[in-house]
Parts: C-alpha cells; sequence; structure tokens
C-alpha cells in the first residue's frame, strides 16, 4: 500500500479546518464603569449542542439603581437587528455582539457615554429555539444578571497592581543579573589580558636570553 503523499495530507487537513466551527466560551462581564467613557457589558450564552439549528433572540432590562423598575430598554434580533424602547439609551447603545447568523451567542451591547443613569441592575435575556429533524423545535430562555456600577475614577483591580509588582520586580533581578554578567565578564577579559601579556612576556625574555647567547658564541668563535 502506498504511503499517502504530503499534498492529499495537507488537503485533508484543510478540508477538516474549515469543518470546524469556532467554539463559544461563556466569560462574566466586567462591572465597573467610568462615567464619560464607553463600556462594554458582556453577555454570552452558548449553545450546548453546536450541531443543532437554531436561531435566538435577545432583550435587554435595566433596573436602574434606588428604583424598583425594571424596564425593558432593547431587543435585537437577526431579521429587526436592534431596537432601543428606553430614551436613556437612545443613541447610546451599540449592538457588539453575534452578527450575520440568526443564531445569537454572543448578546453583548456597547454603552458609548456612561453616565449615572446607568448603574443599576441589567438583565440580558436570551430567547433560543432548537429546530430538530421532522420539524419538531425546542425553546430555551436563559437570563442572565448583571450588576453595573458607575464610578468617576477607575479602580484598579488587585490583578493589575500584583503584575505591576512582578514587572518591577523583574526588571530589577535582570538589571542585577546583567551587571553581575558583565562584571564577570570584564574580569574574564581582563584575566585572558593579562595572561596574554605575561606569556608575551616570557616569549621577549627567552628570544633576548637567546639572542644573547648566539651573540657570545659568535664572540668567542672570533
Amino acid at each position: 500500500m502506498a504511503a499517502p503523499r504530503p499534498v492529499s495530507l495537507l488537503l485533508f487537513g484543510l478540508a477538516l479546518v474549515t469543518l470546524c466551527r469556532g467554539g463559544c466560551v461563556e466569560v462574566d462581564a466586567e462591572t465597573e464603569a467610568v462615567v464619560g467613557n464607553s463600556f462594554k457589558i458582556r453577555c454570552i450564552s452558548c449553545k450546548k449542542r453546536s450541531e443543532t439549528e437554531a436561531e435566538a433572540f435577545t432583550e435587554w432590562f435595566f433596573k436602574e439603581e434606588g428604583t424598583t423598575d425594571l424596564v425593558k430598554i432593547l431587543r435585537y434580533d437577526y431579521y429587526e437587528r436592534l431596537n432601543i424602547y428606553d430614551p436613556r439609551f437612545e443613541d447610546l447603545v451599540v449592538w457588539n455582539g453575534t452578527k450575520n447568523i440568526a443564531d445569537l451567542q454572543d448578546v453583548s451591547i456597547f454603552i458609548l457615554n456612561v453616565t449615572f443613569e446607568h448603574k443599576g441592575e441589567y438583565i440580558c435575556s436570551v430567547n433560543r429555539t432548537l429546530h430538530f429533524a421532522n420539524e419538531f423545535s425546542y425553546n430555551i430562555m436563559v437570563n442572565k444578571t448583571i450588576h453595573l456600577d458607575v464610578v468617576e475614577k477607575a479602580n484598579r483591580d488587585m490583578a493589575s497592581i500584583v503584575s505591576e509588582i512582578m514587572m518591577y520586580v523583574l526588571i530589577v533581578v535582570l538589571t542585577i543579573w546583567l551587571v553581575a554578567e558583565m562584571i564577570y565578564c570584564y574580569k574574564k577579559i581582563a584575566a585572558a589580558t593579562e595572561a596574554a601579556a605575561q606569556e608575551n612576556a616570557s616569549e621577549y625574555l627567552a628570544i633576548t636570553s637567546e639572542s644573547k647567547e648566539n651573540c657570545t658564541g659568535v664572540q668567542v668563535a672570533e
């Protein structure tokens, strides 16, 4: 049996890559926005079985801090796109989720200019319909709650502080190591230079002594 050719293996690998679909990972949303800045409210609802055909739409609800009213602020689906229902978010919200397909998994939104009115509780509701064989459909609804805090100035989290400290420690350690290496190399070069100088001096003395002996021999012969 002939061995498979490299070209055939390459084409087979490309075919597998083409058939593969990107995975979906549910990541927690950040919960602190800075007033006057833009902010992404992340909401991801992954489909459990990627091979199943589905379509979904999302509705977002908002309860401002200090109030009890839960208000629907927007709806997004593949066909009608983004619809804003709350004037507090009019011309401020941009869709930042799944595009160009009806099966929405990333339903994140982007607030262009955060104000203190945007502080509160958000509910991201994903309504997904799964389509199976024999025209059977199954509906699933997933709700995710995000508590958003709005501050005047960004607070640094512990991870960034630790990362910065580790960076400075690494710089100091590398600087000390570099200085030690330079000192070691300098001493090694100096020792090699001194040894070479001593060797040259010894050779010079040997040549001088030999020349004197030759001269003495010539004088005796005369």
